[in-house]
């Protein structure tokens, strides 16, 4: 089934269930007033709200209506913690070579991982707000995992079976401020703003045979300005999927209903193409897309983003269509 959360004047909006094909869509009233609720009875609601899915795709809820993105909150508004991994050790290594530094080995058999804020997500058509350009606006492309319940020392296996659904994440990066936060030796603060999730959350179900122990085959799209930056394989190239990724989160703590875990940006291998590497799959954020041109060229010629640019990501299942809505927003200024 397919869930979002409408804007309703409140923190954490109005539970809605979706139809498969993104048309219409029922509040959840007398189920659920939030997806939080569900999240925390799952077995006890998700029935429920898989019979009102099903009715709906029927075309028969009594009253159900248009479908509209832009009326979506996050479907998460908030959430109890936000785990972002960098599952695609390409982009990790990407980002090294252009300053001519090695990955670690450890880095092969220890996924990264860093907490970022939770209590503030924004909506898939909400503007990004940045107060300075100067800041280096990236995009960053990336598939995430909302958790039930996981207990402390989960194996990964064990972790897969704690996924409840699926979104997409524009996990937007102040890349200028990245340096002097690393620096300190204290992680990402104000280099992570709030960050963006699609219109709908899906259950596992929904992504068929797509959906392969933990990882997603298939593309996801970056659209900047109306261009079509990155057509990336979701699937090949994630070195850790969400159930090592879950699992050392939980390897000292308990991971609770309602945890979003995420990929880190998607990222593919090069090919070789007349002695000179080339990246024909695109990229899901511009600092991979600069670290190409460094390696290549010996510089980056790709500004990051300013107010005005629009970014779109969005992922289509087999059948072509859209499976989670796309996010599509604009940067801009405050005010």
């Amino acid at each position: 089934m397919k869930l979002a959360t409408y804007k309703d004047g409140s923190r954490d909006g109005q539970l809605v269930v979706v139809s498969r094909d993104l048309g219409t869509a029922h509040y959840a009233t007398g189920i659920a007033d939030r997806l939080q609720q569900v999240l925390d009875d799952w077995n006890f609601l998700s029935p429920q709200l898989q019979d009102l899915y099903d009715v709906l795709n029927q075309g028969k809820g009594r009253h159900a209506f248009a479908f509209d993105p832009r009326q979506c909150m996050a479907p998460l508004p908030r959430a109890y913690q936000w785990a972002d991994g960098s599952a695609y050790l390409n982009h990790v290594e990407l980002v090294r070579a252009a300053r001519d530094a090695k990955v670690p080995e450890s880095f092969y058999q220890d996924p990264l991982m860093y907490q970022g804020g939770s209590d503030d997500f924004i909506g898939p058509c909400d503007d990004v707000v940045c107060p300075s350009e100067d800041f280096g606006i990236d995009f960053e492309a990336e598939i995430v995992v909302v958790t039930d319940d996981v207990p402390m020392g989960a194996t990964p296996e064990r972790a897969l079976d704690g996924i409840r659904l699926v979104m997409l994440a524009n996990d937007v990066s102040l890349r200028n401020l990245v340096p002097a936060e690393l620096a300190k030796g204290f992680g990402f603060l104000q280099s992570k703003p709030a960050t963006a999730f699609s219109p709908v959350a899906v259950t596992l179900d929904e992504l068929g045979d797509a959906w392969d122990k933990g990882r997603l085959d298939l593309v996801l799209q970056s659209t900047w300005n109306g261009r079509k930056v990155g057509m990336c394989e979701a699937g090949p190239d994630m070195t850790f999927h969400f159930g090592q990724l879950i699992a050392h989160l939980c390897k000292t703590r308990n991971v609770r209903a309602g945890s979003i875990i995420g990929s880190g940006t998607v990222s593919n291998k090069g090919v070789e193409k007349n002695g000179r590497m080339e990246w024909p799959k695109g990229y899901s954020c511009i600092a991979e897309k600069r670290a190409i041109e460094t390696i290549q060229d010996g510089k980056p010629s790709t500004a990051f983003m300013h107010h005005g640019d629009t970014i779109r990501i969005e992922m289509k299942g087999r059948d072509g269509q859209s499976l989670f809505g796309a996010i599509d927003q604009r940067i801009a200024a405050p005010g």
